[in-house]
């Protein structure tokens, strides 16, 4: 009789375990898609108060610019 017993309670437990996983991965993914809802919505807001993404970010320098008239060669007259 134990015997009869043991198979059912394995794979109660097993049947179980693979509830909680599933369970588990569901939880996993709705936290990526909530994750990746706010990162977008933080981006937007980002837009609208005028920041510019990395490509399009200018890039400032403490280094004076050249003078353009140093760069060209005088044309003679």
């Amino acid at each position: 009789m134990p015997d009869e017993k043991r198979p059912d309670e394995v794979e109660k437990v097993l049947a179980d375990q693979k509830a909680i996983d599933d369970r588990k991965q569901a939880l996993i993914e709705e936290l990526l898609r909530q994750k990746a809802d706010a990162v977008k919505a933080f981006d937007e807001k980002l837009l609208k108060l005028g920041y510019k993404p990395d490509g399009a970010k200018s890039r400032k320098s403490h280094h004076k610019p050249a003078p353009e008239t140093a760069a060209k060669p005088k044309a003679k007259a």
